[in-house]
């Protein structure tokens, strides 16, 4: 009977999977296994979402110890989809990763790259699936190590700069994350998800409380890279590793995004995070400021991932803006985003993994006449920058559209044409890429020359996870019933409404 040990499987079998590879001590069967474990975790999450979309949640004791005095995991819509995200991206990015790793990274420490991804996996599984806080700051630590070891690896000096850079201040918010809980553990005596949401509303006007959500919120924005929190981020993704870029921009936020809307909705609760506290005005003010920032420096970058980072914190900012609304329809917007900005995002930054393996550089002056060179890279690109934008028949149409229904039957109607205003930034850095790689000719030096004669795509496989990913964005355009039907359930969940009282 393994179904209801799903719970525990999901973070159990990469995390003893992270020290076989350090024994394996072999570059090429440490990524058979990652892949091996991935797939599984990725089988795992899908049957976990299954159960709870029939059944309601999930609770699995840890050693039989029941709740609040044991660690409980508790498994409903909302992190039953991010492990979905999670688990997803890591299964499609890992046969990518066999040829961009071995390009990118020195042979002797391929297999202390995959172990550091897999601790990396777990962590992040680990803070979606657990439903004690203290655990939650345990699997920040790991997932966050393994980040800074994984973005150091990566060829260029500057990694290592971005990985010290994103140590101190990933260190700074997860200790406001750790103070946070603490002082919620001080006025309430337990660490059980459930059961704080239970105390604290008997204790909501204790000063030690207020303090509490202000440490939270802040350490919890600073992993998620909102801005003004945002500093870390453009570096370590673009100095990165390919793989560990796309999916680190395709999950580590997504799962910080998870984290914000467990505390404030479910453990601290609506009526405290929003009314007595007013983290919504807050919210929503640095949400447009990041989807405005974002945009506009990222038209600036020649750096094309350094460009993706920075649209990234934008995109952050989308998601933030549907949780600020603070209703069905805004919580499902940003759901659906967190969704949907993750395949997108996830597939780009393949696309451009690709590209480096083919050139050796993702310069915007470098990829000139590229689209005529890599046709199905440029293309993914192209199609995932669509995306990004929210043209018609994309999964960022889909997000945008329910951000803009949300703001406007919130009477905000200002919102509603700042997310379209912002949108139409995205246009012009996408345009940029699109512009030097079909519209520039190939140059005429030598050296050009000689790599256009061997130059052409990538090999299938990378070329083919980032069109899984790239493909999916478009489905999910056609047919949402998959991620606005469970974005929906969730934000039902967490308003503590019946889904059926709010229709479909």
């Amino acid at each position: 009977m393994i179904a209801p040990h799903l719970p525990i499987l999901q973070v159990v079998i990469p995390l003893l999977a992270a020290p076989i590879c350090v024994l394996l001590h072999s570059g090429r069967l440490a990524w058979l296994l990652t892949v091996a474990v991935s797939w599984v975790s990725f089988a795992v999450s899908v049957l976990l979402l299954g159960q709870v979309m029939d059944g309601g949640p999930l609770s699995y004791e840890l050693g039989g110890w029941a709740p609040p005095w044991g660690i409980e995991y508790r498994i409903d819509a909302l992190n039953a989809l991010v492990l979905f995200i999670v688990s997803g991206i890591s299964a499609i990015v890992l046969p990518f990763a066999r040829a961009s790793v071995e390009r990118e990274i020195e042979s002797e420490r391929v297999y202390l790259f995959y172990t550091a991804y897999l601790l990396c996996l777990t962590g992040l599984l680990g803070i979606t699936a657990t439903g004690d806080a203290f655990n939650v700051f345990v699997f920040l630590e790991i997932s966050s190590l393994s980040s800074y070891a994984l973005i150091s690896l990566g060829r260029d000096r500057r990694a290592l700069m971005a990985a010290y850079q994103y140590l101190i201040l990933g260190t700074i918010g997860a200790t406001f994350i750790l103070i946070g809980i603490g002082l919620a553990y001080m006025v309430t005596g337990t660490l059980n998800m459930a059961d704080l949401a239970e105390r604290l509303p008997a204790v909501s006007g204790n000063r030690t409380v207020q303090v509490s959500l202000a440490f939270l919120t802040v350490g919890i924005c600073l992993k998620l890279a909102l801005f003004p929190l945002h500093l870390w981020l453009p570096n370590a993704y673009a100095y990165a590793p390919s793989v560990v870029s796309a999916f680190l921009a395709a999950t580590a936020t997504k799962v910080s995004a998870y984290l914000l809307l467990r505390f404030l909705f479910t453990i601290f609760g609506v009526e405290f995070s929003f009314e007595a506290m007013q983290l919504g005005v807050i919210l929503s003010t640095l949400a447009v400021l990041a989807m405005f920032v974002g945009s506009l420096v990222a038209i600036f970058q020649e750096d094309v991932k350094r460009m993706l980072a920075y649209s990234s914190i934008a995109q952050i900012g989308y998601i933030v803006l549907g949780i600020s609304l603070v209703s069905v329809d805004g919580l499902t917007a940003g759901i659906v985003h967190l969704f949907n900005h993750a395949i997108i995002k996830g597939g780009m930054f393949l696309a451009l993994g690709c590209i480096f393996f083919r050139i050796g550089s993702v310069q915007l002056h470098d990829m000139r006449g590229l689209g005529r060179r890599m046709p199905y890279t440029m293309a993914a690109f192209v199609v995932g920058g669509l995306g990004l934008i929210g043209v018609p028949l994309t999964a960022g149409f889909i997000s945008k559209w329910y951000l803009v229904v949300a703001a406007l039957e919130a009477g905000v109607w200002p919102l509603a044409v700042l997310v379209l205003a912002s949108s139409l930034l995205a246009v012009i850095y996408v345009w940029r890429v699109v512009e030097v790689a079909y519209f520039q000719p190939v140059p005429d030096d030598k050296a050009a020359a000689k790599d256009k004669a061997t130059l052409g795509e990538a090999p299938l496989s990378m070329l083919l996870p980032a069109w899984v990913l790239i493909g999916a964005s478009i489905y999910f355009g056609l047919d949402t019933s998959f991620s606005v039907g469970v974005a929906r359930a969730a934000a039902s969940s967490l308003l503590g409404l019946d889904l059926a009282e709010i229709g479909s």
